[in-house]
């Protein structure tokens, strides 16, 4: 057994830290002892240093299975940087030639190799099992294991052929690794590498660094997106968009207003890709934009915002996404935009999939609909949904905690709930239970003649938001669940259940209300470093010398590390050594620059160093928007128009609304003619006149269900058009 001493050197030597982040410590300890381990950290959590340290420290190579190329690369840089031995880490996959491949394989045999990453594809390799066969290997590491189970959120069939191909190779300890906290994945990811018996380690979800905001998304999203970016000047960041177009087009909308972004989608070839990454990773450009599908391929432990302009389609993966901000523990700002026709739009990609994974993926949108509504703490809201509890009144680092509304009083409500989810007999979606508390007489509820039970109507009063707001306080507060296993339906606790019998005082907070839109300033960056000035300079010395050595600036030295050097200013290696996240290894590689920088700056200006060391630990839419015009006025049929330009009708109307809303005038009519009820249409543009506005949530609800939204957004587009242009 290693002593707790020996990986405290080794941790201050190769990586730069007096102290381990939370159960680091033991899961390293238990893998040093042999035992299969399974980890589950949420991202930003540290899980690489738990299998990177004990490589150093056992005998033999470390196999390192990890599904991504590009970030096997930096881990394979970063490891280096924190040795003097540059052969102490090596990656093996498609991007070598055969001349790489023979060097990895000596330095393998030579003993210097401690870590090994591979691809699972590389790893069935005929010739690479064999060669792995004459090495002697310390333990293997799956790395995004949720790859491994079919429940997870990225399954990956190749990752169920690594447990026979360990067992070929040669059975050594398993350390497997992920970030995903859905209950059903852990059981399959132990079962599949065949390690039930593994001892389990489970990190808290919290992320107390991590900035959460939910805010309406308006027409002028683009320029408050703009305006944010500028007040976060020099940092990185990354924004999520719902698709490949929306990707391209704020990315050049970026771009002209002198913003250093670069889109990244799936559309895009490899090497671009790979090319775009590089240049984020090296400070090249400030921000990525992304489709959401490629959050694990974005890995920068610097990023300091990152923003959905796009609701995403689970908790799961908003939390995925938003963790990729502030991985060195540093700030980390979490802005989403929210719409509720983009709830819609998410709902409308899933038609055409079985029933069962449509119904799923409501429940799940739904779920992601009631935290962006919620006045709830977002910490609060986002740990119960992993089953952790939250257990502070004000976290004081989310938009609701920092703006709170008023609580209300309402014990008797709840009571209501409770009571009618029981004479429902638990069979119903929240939906349903808000329908008969309001006492709507649907079809549905006639039929199972739940309109003569005695809750029905109990809490006509009031409306669905405000019942909704109860149903997810009810469910955060543990007196109501949502049966995942069964769409949803909601059930009561057996605390819910002493609550009914001996109700005690509950308040609650009402819902935001997103169809106010009124401007919000928007959460911006924190003090940064003490020293202003010196942390420029070091930021300008440390791009320099990544762009020397052809890596990305956070190797050299983290934000946190040049904090630190602005706060203590230290002038010799010894004192640099005192810094977090500055080992032996990168003192000696790079220290020699920055404590000469610092003595210089201190000298010139005459600064009284602390005596004590220890720190605080487009192009241009118009080109598009004018085609759209012009194929209008030749009278082009608007649903040919939509597949020619490659968008669903959705967002062709998203264009034509957006040329109409901006002062153009078009006509429409031979298309409404054509497709529409004159009868329909009138009525609707009737009510355009009539109505204060132009939502058409609103519209829906007072005109009924025999209109279409299609009809009315069409409607409103001539109604604009003719009476506003």
């Amino acid at each position: 057994m290693t002593d707790k001493k020996k990986i405290t050197t080794v941790l201050k030597r190769y990586f730069g830290f007096d102290t381990f982040k939370g159960n680091q410590e033991e899961i390293i300890l238990n893998l040093l002892n042999e035992n299969d381990t399974f980890v589950l950290m949420p991202t930003g959590g540290g899980k690489s240093l738990c299998y990177q340290l004990p490589s150093l420290l056992m005998e033999g190579t470390a196999i390192v299975i990890s599904p991504l190329i590009a970030l096997m690369k930096n881990q394979v840089d970063a490891m280096c940087m924190h040795s003097e031995d540059d052969g102490i880490a090596h990656f093996l996959n498609s991007s070598l030639n055969k001349m790489e491949i023979n060097r990895v394989k000596e330095d393998i045999l030579a003993g210097k190799t401690k870590l090994l990453y591979v691809a699972p594809e590389s790893l069935t390799k005929e010739e690479n099992i064999e060669f792995l066969k004459g090495v002697k290997i310390s333990f293997y590491a799956i790395d995004e294991a949720h790859c491994i189970s079919e429940w997870g959120h990225d399954f990956r069939p190749e990752y169920r052929r690594i447990r026979p191909i360990i067992n070929e190779i040669c059975r050594r300890p398993v350390i497997a690794l992920t970030a995903t906290a859905t209950p059903k994945v852990q059981p399959d990811i132990m079962k599949n590498l065949d390690i039930q018996n593994a001892q389990v380690f489970k990190s808290s979800f919290n992320r107390p660094n991590l900035y959460y905001e939910v805010r309406p998304k308006m027409a002028d999203v683009d320029k408050e997106i703009i305006r944010y970016i500028k007040s976060m000047e020099g940092k990185s960041g990354i924004i999520y968009c719902l698709s490949r177009k929306e990707v391209e087009d704020l990315a050049k909308t970026l771009q002209v207003n002198n913003i250093k972004a670069k889109p990244y989608h799936a559309g895009m070839d490899s090497a671009t890709r790979s090319a775009t990454q590089d240049a984020f990773l090296k400070d090249e450009i400030d921000v990525i934009v992304a489709t959401i599908a490629f959050g694990m391929g974005i890995d920068k432990p610097d990023v300091r915002f990152v923003i959905h302009y796009d609701i995403p389609k689970s908790l799961e993966g908003y939390y995925q996404e938003t963790g990729r901000a502030g991985r060195d523990g540093g700030e980390g700002q979490c802005i989403t935009f929210y719409a509720q026709k983009d709830l819609i739009k998410l709902q409308k990609f899933m038609q055409g999939k079985p029933v069962n994974e449509q119904e799923i993926g409501k429940q799940l949108l739904q779920e992601t609909a009631a935290y962006a509504e919620s006045s709830v703490c977002r910490r609060k809201s986002l740990l119960h949904y992993f089953g952790e509890e939250y257990t502070e009144d004000n976290c004081g680092n989310c938009d609701n905690c920092l703006h709170p509304r008023k609580r209300i009083e309402a014990t008797d409500e709840l009571c209501a709930l409770i009571e009618t989810i029981l004479a429902l007999r638990e069979k119903f979606k929240a939906n349903y239970v808000i329908k008969v508390m309001l006492g709507e007489p649907t079809t549905e509820i006639k039929s199972y003649q739940h309109d003569k039970i005695e809750e029905f109507g109990c809490e006509k009063q009031h409306d669905a938001k405000f019942l909704n707001a109860i149903i997810n306080q009810a469910v955060i507060a543990g007196y109501v669940v949502r049966d995942i296993e069964n769409y949803g339906l909601l059930k009561i606790t057996d605390q819910g259940r002493r609550f009914l019998q001996h109700p005690t005082p509950f308040t609650m907070v009402e819902d935001r209300d997103f169809s106010d839109t009124s401007e919000v300033e928007m959460h911006s960056g924190a003090a940064g470093a003490l020293d202003q000035e010196l942390y420029s300079i070091l930021r300008d010395l440390r791009k320099k010398i990544a762009r020397q050595n052809e890596l990305p600036p956070y190797v050299i030295f983290q934000d946190p590390s040049l904090e630190a050097m602005s706060t203590t200013y230290p002038v010799t290696l010894e004192e640099l050594q005192t810094i977090p996240g500055v080992g032996q290894g990168k003192a000696k590689r790079y220290g020699k620059e920055f404590v000469e920088v610092i003595k210089k700056y201190v000298d010139e200006n005459e600064i009284e160093r602390p005596e004590d060391l220890r720190v605080r630990t487009v192009p241009n839419k118009s080109r598009f928007k004018i085609d759209i015009i012009q194929n209008i006025d030749r009278k082009t049929d608007l649903d040919a128009l939509a597949q020619a330009k490659g968008l669903d009708f959705d967002e062709l109307l998203d264009e034509i609304e957006s040329i109409v809303y901006s002062g153009t005038k078009i006509n429409i009519d031979y298309y409404l003619e054509e497709n529409m009820d004159e009868d329909h249409m009138w009525d609707i543009f009737d009510y355009f006149k009539e109505s204060d506005t132009d939502k058409i949530s609103i519209a829906e609800k007072e005109l009924g269900p025999d209109y279409t939204e299609e009809e009315i957004r069409l409607v409103r587009i001539k109604f604009i058009s003719e009476m506003g242009n």
